[in-house]
Parts: C-alpha cells; sequence; structure tokens
C-alpha cells in the first residue's frame, strides 16, 4: 500500500528544548520538512489542534512483547531484553524482531552468554547479522570478571553497546529489599544498596580497561550515580537508565507487603530516590524507559518474598516523564532525548528525533489530560503496577510508525 504524504498542521513541536508552534511534513515513511512551504498533491492533512508532536517513544529494556500496551503509551520502538527465550541464538533473535511488524518495531538485546549463564559467549556476531541491536546481560549481571571482560571487548569489535544488570550477587542473592527501616519492620531479607555501587564499579574498571560502549540499564542509588559522574567526567563512553518507578517511588511503597511494588533493583531509600531525581536533572541519567514486564496473578498473588519483581510500566511512562517536566527537574525537549533520542543512538536506529530524513515515528500527546492508573483496566498482559491509583496527566491520542497511522 502507498503511503500518502502526510502534513501534521497546527501542532507543538517536540524538537528542541521547549515545543514550539509549527507543521511536520512526511513523505515515504520520513520526516521531510518542518514547517514545509509548500506539500505535494494528495497531501493527507491531520489538524493537530494544538497538541505536542513529538517523536515516538523508543522504550530501552522490555521483558514482552505488549503491542496493546505500547500503542497506548505512545511507545512506537521496543528494545526486547533477551531473558525471553533466552535470546542467545540468531533464529531466536530474528524471530523476535518480526514480533511488532508492521505497526511495532521490536528490537532484539542479545544474550551476551549461552543461556544467560554467564559463562560463556554466546553467538554475538551472528545475532548481530539477525537483528540484535545491542547485547544485555539480562536481568542478572554476569559475575565472572574475566568473561564480562571477553563481552565487553567482543562486543566492542562489533559495534555493539553492552547493557547491564548492576546489583552485586554475593550481596543480594536472596534478598528482596533493600536494607532500611521498612525492610526491618516488615521481617523481608534485605541487601544493602551499595551492592548497586560495587557492581558498576567493577564494570567501570573494564570499560576503562577495554574502551567499550555500555549502558547501565537502571542505577537508583546516589552512591552508584557517583560513580557514573565520576566516569563520564573521565570521558567514559558510559551511559545509564532509570524506570519512574525508582523516581517517584521509595521503599515505603512496599509497606503492607505490596506485591506490585516488588521490583528489581528493589525500591531505594528516600534519600537514593532524590538523588536519582538530581541525576535527572542535572543529565547524568542518559535515557528514561518503563522497564515493562507484565506479571499476571500467578506471579504476584504470593506472599511478597515469593513473589516474582517487575512491573507493567508501558501505559503510564509518558504520564509519569511529563510529570518530570511539570515538576520543573526537565524541559519537554530533555525528556524525549531520555525516551526516543538517546535510546535511538545507543541502538544504531535513523528515528528518534524531529528532523529531516528520521523515521517519521510520531505521537501527538494531550499534555494536559487527567486520567487515573487503573490496574484493573490496563491495555498490558498484566496490570501489575505500582502506581494502581494515581492521579496522572497527559497521554498520546495519535500515533504514527514510519508514516503510517498505528493509532
Amino acid at each position: 500500500m502507498e503511503l500518502k504524504p502526510l502534513h501534521i498542521v497546527n501542532a507543538q513541536l517536540v524538537a528542541a528544548e521547549t515545543p514550539r508552534a509549527g507543521s511536520l511534513l512526511v513523505i515515504d515513511g520520513r520526516i521531510a520538512a518542518l514547517d514545509p512551504a509548500e506539500t505535494p498533491e494528495g497531501t493527507q492533512i491531520v489538524d493537530a489542534k494544538g497538541q505536542w508532536l513529538a517523536p515516538g517513544i523508543i522504550d530501552l529494556g522490555v521483558f514482552a512483547t505488549d503491542k496493546p500496551a505500547f500503542h497506548f503509551g505512545g511507545i512506537t520502538r521496543a528494545a526486547l531484553m533477551p531473558d525471553a527465550g533466552p535470546l542467545d541464538d540468531p533464529g531466536l533473535v530474528e524471530r523476535a524482531a518480526k514480533g511488532g511488524k508492521p505497526d511495532l518495531w521490536v528490537h532484539p538485546l542479545a544474550a551476551a552468554t549461552k543461556g544467560l549463564s554467564g559463562k560463556e559467549l554466546a553467538e554475538i556476531g551472528l545475532m548481530k547479522s539477525a537483528g540484535a541491536r545491542a547485547i544485555a546481560t539480562g536481568r542478572t549481571r554476569i559475575a565472572d570478571s574475566g568473561v564480562m571482560r571477553r563481552v565487553l571487548a567482543y562486543a566492542a569489535a562489533l559495534g555493539l553497546v553492552t547493557i547491564i544488570h548492576a546489583e552485586d550477587e554475593g550481596l543480594t542473592a536472596g534478598a528482596v529489599a533493600t536494607d532500611g527501616e521498612m525492610a526491618t519492620r516488615l521481617g523481608l531479607a534485605s541487601a544493602p544498596a551499595i551492592a548497586e555501587a560495587m557492581a558498576i564499579a567493577r564494570d567501570l574498571a573494564l570499560v576503562e580497561e577495554t574502551g567499550a560502549p555500555v549502558h547501565f540499564r537502571q542505577v537508583t542509588t546516589a552512591r552508584g550515580l557517583d560513580l557514573i559522574r565520576a566516569a563520564k567526567a573521565k570521558g567514559l563512553p558510559v551511559l545509564c537508565g532509570i524506570t519512574p518507578a525508582h523516581l517517584f517511588l521509595s521503599d515505603t511503597a512496599i509497606g503492607d507487603f505490596r506485591t506490585f511494588a516488588r521490583l528489581s533493583p528493589p525500591l531505594r531509600s528516600e534519600d537514593d530516590r532524590q538523588a536519582c531525581l538530581a541525576a535527572v536533572a542535572d543529565g547524568t541519567i542518559d535515557v528514561l524507559s518503563s522497564g515493562h514486564d507484565p506479571r499476571g496473578p500467578e506471579d504476584k498473588r504470593l506472599p511478597f518474598a515469593e513473589a516474582l519483581p517487575g512491573m507493567a510500566g508501558a501505559e503510564t511512562l509518558l504520564a509519569l516523564g511529563l510529570n518530570l517536566v511539570r515538576d520543573g527537574h526537565v524541559s519537554p525537549g530533555r525528556l524525549f532525548d531520555m525516551l526516543a533520542a538517546t535510546p535511538a543512538c545507543l541502538l544504531g536506529l535513523d528515528a528518534g528525533r524531529l528532523a529531516v530524513g528520521k523515521d517519521a515515528d510520531l505521537i501527538l500527546i494531550d499534555d494536559g489530560t487527567p486520567w487515573q492508573v487503573d490496574a484493573k483496566k490496563m491495555a498490558a498482559y498484566a496490570g501489575n503496577t505500582p502506581f494502581d491509583g494515581m492521579p496522572v496527566q497527559g497521554r498520546a491520542t495519535a500515533m504514527w510508525k514510519g508514516g503510517m497511522r498505528v493509532r
């Protein structure tokens, strides 16, 4: 089917720090012009009615291909973690890459080691050829420093970023919460927050040794963030990310043994939460992602220590990101750097910004629409959100993938 040229008019373009009035022309699935003086004959016109026009969200590190939830949340591309499968074989990677087409791009992240066991390197080169956009250690880190060094060196030689989970398993084994008053009060097995910084410190030493680019998928503690800052100041090729949960919730949210707030890494102290907000504001944190991990009742309606970690985050990512704008932590432009431009760069995608030549993955956003998060009404496979009942503002109202309307 041939796509007609598309002209979105009367929009607020999120193409700089602050949205500005303008229009955007799409031809052959790519952005052809901002504020075009003329348009081709037969161009379809869409009136944005003053809404924000932004790049589609690129959700870095989801654990399931959950198209209804992604479409609700304005997510046009999702980078799939290697844990489902695991994605340690070129055939599995190729199949995963086809999982969302034509109205959603799924970008598989290849398993760094066979079976995600942390022992033997997977066929990273073949998986890159099959469509892998980066490699990842999965839900856990690689404990063996020698294996990790080889992973980093090999990935770097192939031009791939390694996406890392940062918790020292010697400290976190058996723990379901962070050391502190709440874990003590509930009698939960807990681990010190320093488990994160210890894991980050080792991997930063290996980055310095190999020169390999890395992305710490979630950094959630003040000490961990201080290490990232220092590494960036030295010029090391380091990025880091976070999910809204660690920005808006502290470990008090696990009170009453709320398993929807059982996450990995676990929720932290209020001091660490404030440090995370500061790191978003000062640019230390590069990526905001959903950590989308829908878990059904069989995984969550259990005693806290037995429940599996994870949250359904895709539908709330945009609205909670807009909270960061309203609270003055980031500008709209910086928010979409975190949601789209930086993930696109990390994955080597020609998308993520409103710029001529980029793929026309676009969302319209009514930034003021109030709504309430309701776990029972979510589009996701499961509604395991720690934000159940929370009032939020802002949602995607329309969505295009490569210039094709998908919502």
